[in-house]
């Protein structure tokens, strides 16, 4: 609606300006508007990111324009008559906003766009401080779409001071050849001051304003991404089905960054490019029309101008051919960076263990090979990097050169002043440099390009998961009312399909404790996870009681980075619980050690027996009260008397709590009233069969 709106006024704006005529090209500029009017129109299908560039575009356009409105009607003073653009601006700006229009329908960005658009079409209600205004509420989408709006402008703002500084150029050299020490003084401190001024002040406003966005882009999509990864156990499937996407840490830290760091450095860097370009070409077109062909008596009008487009046109191709294995690279060091990082923590985890087994002459042999992994693609970068700037260094060298040799011989005979010169030459390089912006950017592109791949592989394993979820056989959890939970017509499978275990007519009856006996890989651990709702694969229903809280304690408990507070209370959030009745979880867990020690930040994990860590899990359990517990081997690494206290200290203190339990020792029964053994049936699969069981401990 938005885009609509400002096409009509942008349409109504150019008949206007044909109707009060007087401008230079008085019908190119009213066409231009028109144009650009059909761009905005057309554009209401593009992503927000890129509409947002071409709002503001036709902004700027209308702000040209009526600067030539001003200027055709005597209205401009005769002072500030040299800050007016050339007319054929608008026209330039027309063309780049169907440029903008055709580069949105490439696939490529179509895709790079649709992860920013999550964050420029966020409804979420926020807020953002403005100096000078105050706090100002709204979405974060509006929030974004305005940072970069400004930022936008603020660039084009900037090319419109270089060209006015190219002209400033032309005058200060025009006043040295002739001489004129007042001219000269008057182009220095009245133009060229206040000129240099505004560009630092802007350049200033530029850099806070872009890492206000940049921050906040990134926090967004931060927690975007988290929620969509931890979100229903996505990232617990994603590791049992095996999806292309290793380190979902690194692309969410890393690659997120540079994605956001990066698009906003290239997009508004291409927009500043093109904006100088459109800008300084109109220039040397008109420096350049009297040219005549090298050699020869034929004039070539804006000659300077082709010879820029084809010299960049042969550079860019020669670029593309050399750095184009770049991208490949580029992706595979991220993963081979990724996956060495990957072995130290996961060493450093585990590091009791190794030592345990003297396997320390093993891990650097496992840490050497990856680290070579490193090394070889990094030489294949380097490598490839050498010759692209080798080639990049000799084009950038000519680059200098070139614009003097091709307008010097004009100057010797004449038909150029120095100062016209020095302007041709400034034209020159800044349309060069616009040109050649894929040239020099192109090592950023190619690892700009293999973050995209990460993101987009990463997003598309989180959606196959999610959708498998959704659409494919699942185990599903019903909600019951009889506070039993139950099993019915159940068939767990791996997630390759293969089945594992069935049970059909199974209850775990409220207020029976309860021993799920069987051997390894009977699908016992399973069928816990199927009952937690983490484990998806299968098909048939587990009743779960409606309104109850359920925990499954495992046999290697998590245990967060952080202080023991954190790490005893978690997943709760912090505060729910206070020290006292934390310290008094902890010694009816049996660890008193560490009931003086909440806030001591440390790695826990490493710092804890596996028979400390189960204790402290047993801990969580006395604090969240769940009306069901689940054990799947949670004591197995106490002795069989602590063990024994353990049980029959739950009993106790969490009296309206259902315990099932999984175990190997025979030592178990005696603290459960029930007795479920887990048995290979004819078919090959395991099922759950009820055992007599003696009487339970009191």
């Amino acid at each position: 609606m938005f885009m609509a709106s400002l096409a009509a006024a942008i349409a109504g704006f150019g008949l206007l300006a044909l109707r009060l005529g007087g401008v230079p090209f008085s019908i190119l500029v009213p066409v231009a508007m028109l144009g650009l009017a059909g761009a905005l129109f057309l554009s209401r299908s593009m992503p927000k990111y890129l509409r947002v560039f071409l709002a503001v575009l036709a902004g700027a356009e209308a702000l040209l324009v009526l600067l030539l409105l001003a200027d055709s009607l005597g209205v401009v003073p005769e002072g500030l008559s040299g800050y007016v653009p050339p007319a054929s601006m608008p026209v330039g700006a027309t063309i780049f906003a169907f440029i903008i229009f055709g580069v949105s329908r490439i696939p490529v960005i179509h895709t790079i766009m649709r992860i920013a658009d999550r964050y420029f079409d966020s409804a979420t209600a926020s807020e953002i401080r403005v100096p000078l205004i105050g706090t100002v509420r709204a979405t974060e989408g509006i929030i974004g779409c305005a940072l970069l709006a400004f930022l936008i402008i603020i660039n084009l703002f900037q090319v419109a001071l270089n060209v006015r500084l190219n002209f400033f150029g032309r005058d200060m050299f025009n006043a040295l050849q002739e001489k004129d020490a007042g001219a000269f003084w008057y182009q220095l401190f009245w133009v060229f001051v206040p000129l240099a001024s505004v560009f630092i002040t802007t350049a200033l406003v530029e850099i806070v304003s872009q890492y206000v966005l940049r921050i906040r882009w990134r926090t967004f999509l931060n927690g975007l991404y988290v929620r969509e990864w931890l979100g229903n156990g996505t990232h617990y499937r994603m590791q049992l089905v095996g999806r292309a996407a290793d380190n979902p840490d690194q692309r969410i830290a890393d690659d997120l960054r540079s994605y956001i760091d990066q698009t906003y450095t290239l997009s508004v860097g291409l927009l500043n490019q093109s904006a100088t370009l459109v800008s300084f070409i109109a220039i040397l077109w008109s420096l350049s029309s009297g040219f005549t062909l090298p050699g020869t008596d034929v004039p070539v009008p804006g000659l300077l101008v082709w010879v820029s487009i084809l010299y960049a046109l042969v550079g860019t191709w020669l670029t593309h051919v050399i750095g184009r294995p770049l991208i490949a690279l580029y992706f595979q060091q991220e993963r081979v960076e990724a996956d060495y990082r990957f072995s130290l923590a996961r060493l450093r985890e585990y590091t009791e263990q190794v030592a345990l087994l003297g396997g320390e002459e093993a891990e650097q042999e496992a840490l050497r090979n990856r680290f070579n992994m490193i090394v070889r693609n990094f030489m294949q970068i380097v490598r490839r990097v050498m010759r692209l700037n080798v080639f990049q260094s000799a084009y950038g060298q000519a680059n200098v050169v070139v614009p003097y040799i091709l307008t010097a011989p004009y100057f010797f005979i004449g038909k150029i002043t120095l100062g016209q010169m020095q302007q041709t030459v400034g034209a020159f390089s800044s349309v060069q440099g616009a040109l050649d912006f894929f040239i020099t950017s192109y090592s950023t592109i190619a690892n700009y390009k293999a973050v995209i791949d990460r993101l987009t592989t990463f997003e598309a394993a989180i959606q196959a998961v999610q959708h498998r979820g959704a659409v494919g056989e699942h185990v599903a959890l019903v909600r019951s009312s009889n506070g039993d939970l139950g099993v019915e017509n159940l068939k767990v499978s791996l997630p390759d399909g293969r089945a594992l275990m069935r049970a059909d007519n199974v209850v775990f009856r409220q207020g029976e404790t309860t021993l799920l006996t069987g051997p390894s890989g009977s699908g016992k651990s399973t069928l816990f996870r199927a009952i937690s709702g983490i484990w998806p694969f299968g098909h048939g229903q587990i009743m779960v009681p409606d309104g109850q809280s359920m925990m499954l304690l495992p046999q290697r408990p998590y245990i967060p980075m952080g202080s023991l507070r954190a790490a005893v209370t978690y997943p709760g959030s912090t505060g729910e619980y206070d020290d006292a009745t934390i310290r008094d979880a902890l010694k009816a867990a049996k660890l008193p050690a560490l009931v003086d020690r909440l806030d001591e930040e440390r790695a826990w994990a490493q710092s804890l027996s596996l028979g400390e860590q189960q204790r402290l899990a047993i801990a969580r359990a006395l604090l969240a009260k769940p009306d069901w517990l689940l054990l799947d081997e949670a004591t197995a690494a106490l002795d069989e008397p602590t063990e024994a206290e353990i049980y029959r200290m739950l009993k106790e203190r969490l009296p309206r709590t259902t315990i099932v339990s999984i175990g190997h020792r025979s030592t178990l029964a005696a603290f459960h009233d029930r007795r479920i053994d887990m048995q290979a049936m004819e078919d090959g699969l395991y099922a759950p069969v009820e055992k007599r069981q003696p009487e339970a401990v009191a």
